[in-house]
C-alpha cells in the first residue's frame, strides 16, 4: 500500500517536515512528495538496504555491559533525513560561532585573569568546585587564544518551534564520523533526492579538521606531522578515532606508540622515531599524561603536558578546556556571552535551574516531578533523574544528593523535543530527535553544515542516545528556493 501521511500521527510537539494538517513545510515538499510516491514495501527495502550498507562498510559503536563487557554495535540509522531551511540554519551557524567565541574567552579567562569571577559573573564556588579544572594549564598561552578546537554543541527544538542549546561538549566530543557516513548511505538509499535537494556538503570536514590542527603547529613546515591519539580499540568512539585518520591521511596511534624527549613528542615507527608536531587527542586530561595527571593510566604518553606547556607541540582540544564542559557552567553561557563579546545570545540555553542558589534549589527539590535533574559532569544520558516518570523513592534519592552537594545538580523542564517521520516496520511515525553540529575554531570558526541528527528510537521516549537505544539521521541543510 502506498504511505499516507494523511494518517500521520499527530500530536502536540513540532513536526520537521510536517505541520499540524500533515501538509509539508515549504523547504520539505520534495521529501514528502517521494516519500508518498513509495509503497510500504519499497519504504521498508530501503531501510533494509540502509541497514545492509552500514553493516558492510562496518560502521559501529561500543557499549558497555557489566554482564559481556565491550559490545560492538551496528550504527542505527533512520533513512529518513531531518531537513533544515538554510535560511534558519544561518542563524543557527551565527549563534554556534557566538557562543564558541565565548567559551573559549572564558576558558582563557579562568586560566589567567579570572577577569569573569573578579567581576562577580561567576561565582567563585562554581570553580573552586569545578571537576575539570586543571591547576597545570594556569599561565598557558594557545595559540590564537583558542582551547575547544572542536565543540559540539547540543541543539533542540521544543514545542514552540525555537532552537535552544542543551549543552556544550567541548572534550573529546565524538559522532562527527556518524554524520559523515549518514551522508554517504543516504546517498544510496535516496539518489533522486539529491539532484532535486542538492543539500550542503559535509564531505570537506576531514579537511577542514586537519587545516585547523595544522595551524597548531611550533614548526613552520607544509605538512606538519598530525596524529590521532585513541584509548584503544576497546573505546567507545574507536570506529571514529580510526575514521578521521584515515580520512585526513594521519597516523593513528595509542600511547605507547609515542615519548617525549628534550620537551618534545615523537612516534615509534619502522624507520626511526618521528617528530610529532600536533595530536588530535581523544583522550581524558586524566589519562593523557601520568606525569602530570594520573599516575596509573596506562592510555597516556608521560611528559606530554611539559612538551605541551613548552610549545613543542600542539594539543587538540587543549587540557583544561573541560572546564567549560560542566553542565553548571553552561548555565552562566548567556552571561558570558554578554561579558566577554558584549552581545546578546542569538541561540537560548534551556530555562535552568542552578542549585547552589538557595531559591533556585528550593524551587527544583518542591518540583523535582516536573522537572528533568542533571549532574554537572555526566554524559550519555548516565546519571539523570526524569522527575515525571521517576518514583518516589527515585525523586527522594535525588532530593538527598542535591541536598548534599546543591553545586553538582541543574535542572530544567521536561522539554517536548521535535519529531522527524521515521521507518517503523512499514510505516512512518514520529520519534524525537536532538542535533549535535561540530564547531572547528582556529584562526577562524567555522560550522558543519547540519551536524549529527541523533533520534529516540523508541516510541515516546526523549533518550537520543545511542548507548540507550537512540539512533541517527542524516541532517540536510537546503537552498528552500531548490526544493
Amino acid at each position: 500500500m502506498p504511505i499516507d501521511l494523511k494518517h500521520y500521527p499527530a500530536s502536540d510537539f513540532f513536526d520537521e517536515m510536517l505541520v499540524r494538517s500533515n501538509r509539508a513545510r515549504s523547504h520539505t515538499k520534495g521529501m514528502v512528495r517521494l516519500l508518498r510516491s513509495l509503497d510500504d514495501k519499497e519504504l521498508a527495502a530501503r531501510q533494509a538496504s540502509a541497514e545492509l550498507a552500514i553493516k558492510e562498510m562496518g560502521i559501529t559503536f561500543s557499549v558497555y555491559s557489566e554482564d559481556e563487557g565491550t559490545i560492538d554495535r551496528v550504527w542505527p540509522f533512520d533513512i529518513v533525513p531531518r531537513i533544515l531551511a538554510i535560511r534558519e540554519w544561518s542563524r543557527i551557524e551565527a549563534g554556534l560561532i557566538q557562543r564558541v567565541n565565548a567559551l573559549n574567552q572564558f576558558i582563557d579567562d579562568i586560566y589567567h585573569d579570572q577577569r569573569i569571577i573578579a567581576e562577580g559573573v561567576l561565582p567563585p564556588e562554581v570553580l573552586a568546585k569545578s571537576k575539570n579544572f586543571r591547576p597545570q594549564c594556569v599561565g598557558v598561552n594557545t595559540p590564537f587564544g583558542v582551547w575547544a578546537h572542536v565543540c559540539g554543541s547540543d541543539l533542540v527544538r521544543d514545542r514552540d518551534g525555537e532552537i535552544y542549546v542543551l549543552e556544550d561538549n567541548l572534550r573529546v566530543p565524538s559522532g562527527v564520523s556518524y554524520m559523515l557516513e549518514n551522508r554517504q548511505v543516504t546517498k544510496q538509499v535516496f539518489p533522486e533526492l539529491f539532484e532535486r535537494y542538492a543539500p550542503l556538503p559535509v564531505d570537506t570536514y576531514a579537511a577542514q579538521l586537519y587545516a585547523v590542527l595544522a595551524q597548531l603547529s611550533p614548526r613552520r613546515t607544509s605538512r606538519p606531522e598530525v596524529v590521532v591519539l585513541t584509548p584503544g580499540i576497546y573505546n567507545s568512539a574507536y570506529f571514529e578515532h580510526a575514521y578521521l585518520a584515515q580520512e585526513m591521511g594521519c597516523e593513528l596511534v595509542e600511547g605507547r606508540d609515542l615519548f617525549v624527549q628534550d620537551d618534545c613528542v615523537y612516534m615509534h615507527t619502522v624507520s626511526g622515531s618521528q617528530r610529532v608536531d600536533v595530536i588530535y587527542r581523544r583522550i581524558d586530561d586524566d589519562f593523557m599524561d601520568p606525569e602530570a595527571f594520573r599516575a596509573d593510566s596506562m592510555l597516556g604518553v608521560h611528559g606530554l603536558l611539559r612538551a605541551w606547556k613548552a610549545g613543542n607541540v600542539g594539543l587538540a582540544n587543549a587540557p583544561g578546556a573541560g572546564v567549560a564542559d560542566d553542565k553548571v557552567i553552561y548555565a552562566f553561557v548567556p552571561d558570558f556571552i554578554r561579558f566577554y563579546l558584549d552581545e546578546e545570545p542569538l541561540i537560548p540555553n534551556v530555562p535552568t535551574y542552578r542549585c547552589l542558589f538557595e531559591d533556585e534549589c528550593e524551587y527544583v527539590l518542591a518540583n523535582l516531578d516536573k522537572l528533568v535533574v542533571k549532574p554537572a559532569n555526566e554524559s550519555g544520558g548516565y546519571g539523570m533523574l526524569m522527575g515525571e516518570t521517576a518514583s518516589s523513592a527515585e525523586r527522594e534519592r535525588f532530593a538527598g544528593l542535591i541536598r548534599s552537594n546543591p553545586r553538582n545538580y541543574i535542572a530544567q523542564p521536561t522539554l517536548g523535543l521535535s519529531t522527524v517521520p521515521t521507518v517503523v516496520g512499514h510505516n512512518l511515525e514520529p520519534r524525537h530527535v536532538d542535533l549535535r553540529p561540530f564547531i572547528l575554531s582556529g584562526q577562524s570558526t567555522r560550522v558543519t553544515t547540519g551536524g549529527l541528527t541523533r533520534v529516540a528510537l523508541r516510541r515516546g521516549s526523549l533518550v537520543v542516545n545511542s548507548s540507550q537505544g537512540g539512533g541517527s539521521k542524516d541532517t540536510w541543510v537546503v537552498d528552500t528556493e531548490g526544493a
